[in-house]
């Protein structure tokens, strides 16, 4: 409401320039509307996050500045009045329209996209991703986010136009381990092989930032902490192919082995930025060699041999595949003295 703030259940009829609202009375609407909202030049904002607790909610921001906000009955209701409104108001535009048509079931994620960097805006005191408590299998969560909630966030936050792209983008970062599930309806969509199927768009599926990306410390603390890391003497350095944590897949990544202090870096080599994707600390680690006879317990997918295991002393397991069995040697010799 524009005089009393409060929330009324209204009846809305959409036309070619503008939307109708009638008031219900007895199940029923009655025959004039209550009101409109002309269409001409206003602006749609869907999700609007405004609201910490409805999210469900539709902006519309009409070219007088008059703000409308109307909230659905669900994700699904809230996506269809949402680009049914957007076509309306560029019904003159029909290359717009098909655009509009295009995105909403597109994949572009942006270019050089950075994950730390979104996981440093939801992290964001004021304009992060809002965490709350949740029950899940009788047990209570701290500190949590449902999947449709982080799906919200990452289009109202522009990483993502759509919800196929905000799903693939919240799955990459549960594969890297900034995110994690929590609870067995997420839990459990973890042991399907697609990526896609993964990570849920669902108000009952639970996630909380994984212990590696909470923030203890401030931005410059943090900062200095990675310098210090990398400050170390450079021993080895090369191509490796290493198997991911959640899905298991193999990715090329470059490798570079410091000491002093002793550390094991690795890089995306198909982004530009000159800066590690992960990276731990070697002191209290096991490395070994794993025999070529058959695929080990933990490994997945198209295995080549010549793997060799890095265990670091919080019990993390680490998967890597060299060219050949001579470099595999060359690496735990490297490896080993700095542990």
């Amino acid at each position: 409401g524009h005089i009393v703030r409060n929330w009324k259940v209204r009846w809305f009829v959409l036309l070619q320039d503008k939307l109708l609202y009638y008031k219900m009375e007895g199940g029923k609407k009655e025959p004039s509307p209550k009101g409109r909202i002309l269409l001409d030049g206003c602006a749609i904002t869907c999700p609007c996050l405004e609201y910490e607790n409805r999210p469900l909610l539709i902006k519309l921001k009409t070219k007088t500045n008059t703000d409308y906000f109307l909230e659905c009955c669900s994700r699904e209701e809230r996506d269809s009045w949402a680009l049914d409104i957007t076509g309306a108001i560029h019904a003159g535009h029909p290359v717009q329209v098909q655009e509009l048509h295009r995105m909403k079931n597109s994949f572009k994620l942006l270019e050089n996209i950075s994950l730390h960097h979104i996981v440093e805006r939801m992290c964001d005191s004021s304009t992060g991703i809002k965490l709350t408590r949740n029950l899940g299998q009788g047990n209570r969560y701290k500190e949590t986010f449902t999947g449709s909630a982080l799906v919200d966030w990452l289009i109202s936050n522009s990483f993502a136009v759509s919800r196929f792209e905000a799903i693939t983008l919240a799955s990459m970062l549960m594969e890297e381990n900034f995110i994690k599930p929590v609870g067995a309806r997420s839990t459990e969509a973890t042991r399907y092989s697609d990526l896609s199927e993964q990570f849920l768009d669902d108000s009952t599926a639970l996630y909380m930032f994984a212990e590696s990306s909470k923030k203890n410390t401030s931005s410059k603390e943090e900062l200095q902490f990675n310098i210090s890391e990398l400050r170390g003497t450079i021993v080895k350095q090369g191509f490796l192919v290493k198997q991911g944590h959640k899905r298991k897949n193999w990715k090329v990544r470059k490798f570079v082995l410091r000491a002093d202090p002793a550390f094991l870096h690795y890089y995306d080599p198909t982004k530009e930025e000159n800066r590690p994707v992960g990276g731990f600390s070697l002191r209290g680690c096991l490395v070994s060699a794993l025999e070529d006879n058959g695929v080990p317990a933990g490994v997945k997918g198209n295995v080549q041999g010549n793997l060799f295991k890095i265990i670091t002393k919080n019990d993390i397991h680490y998967y890597i595949q060299a060219s050949s069995k001579a470099e595999r040697a060359q690496w735990i010799e490297a490896i080993k003295p700095l542990t």
